[in-house]
């Protein structure tokens, strides 16, 4: 048997070998004329270059207005002596302010406006955290108005840190929303959350935005990037703080 297999192996060989290499020089030439810019059949192209080839359906920018603006104010900060806000809002808003809200609330408050509760005014960030926060303070924004507003934790709660790392409470969220009714039918952003790192006794970087989060009608939520931050800072409010995640 095996004499027989080899017998015919040895008669057919060199039409195997001419088979073989007419093959190649097929593949070769094809190769060639494509990368010269002839037409190639599709059944030779590679996977890479079909994938390269295939139209990326365009996307549609969509400019949506932003009603409101937040910054640190002037002057230091810290748990003890508060810290001071700077709001600019295109309409009236009200800003709130939770001091020691616990991360995990905050959370389920972004995840409950994202599944099915629009959270568009202060009453529904209260209900939305349950009051899950060691103090809340809120405040009146007029329109065009860039007056300082200083939020502070009263003394008699004797409140001088938010425990070592890392932490379960974030130590300053600023909700701002819109005032009335018919300004948040107007705007497709409803709500912007501003998470805020005070210095405390146990945690001494300074004052900064953390994170920020625009709400809108349709419950989406996008975060805005802080641009400026260096690596070892963002390094150091990862580890400290847990982000809210982008669901």
């Amino acid at each position: 048997m095996a004499t027989l297999l080899l017998v015919t192996l040895y008669e057919y060989s060199p039409l195997f070998y001419i088979t073989v290499v007419s093959f190649c020089f097929l593949v070769t030439a094809a190769i060639v004329m494509g990368w010269f810019g002839f037409d190639v059949p599709v059944i030779l192209r590679s996977y890479d270059e079909m994938e390269f080839l295939i139209p990326t359906p365009e996307k549609r920018m969509v400019q949506e207005t932003n009603p409101f603006s937040l910054a640190l104010g002037s002057g230091p900060a810290c748990v003890s002596d508060g810290v001071s806000l700077r709001p600019c809002c295109l309409e009236r808003c009200v800003l709130n302010c939770f001091w020691g809200c616990e991360v995990s609330a905050l959370q389920g408050a972004l995840h409950i406006h994202q599944q099915n509760l629009r959270l568009t005014s202060p009453q529904h960030f209260l209900e939305a955290l349950h009051h899950r926060f060691h103090y809340h303070e809120s405040f009146c924004i007029n329109s065009g108005d860039e007056q300082e507003c200083h939020t502070c934790i009263p003394a008699d709660q004797r409140i001088t840190d938010f425990g070592p790392l890392p932490r379960k409470h974030y130590p300053l969220v600023a909700v701002l929303t819109l005032a009335d009714n018919e300004a948040r039918n107007q705007y497709y952003i409803v709500a912007n959350v501003i998470v805020i790192h005070v210095p405390d006794g146990k945690y001494n970087l300074s004052a900064r935005i953390l994170f920020q989060y625009l709400l809108s009608q349709q419950g989406k939520m996008h975060e805005l990037k802080i641009n400026g931050q260096l690596c070892h800072q963002h390094f150091d409010r990862v580890a400290a703080y847990r982000p809210c995640p982008n669901i």
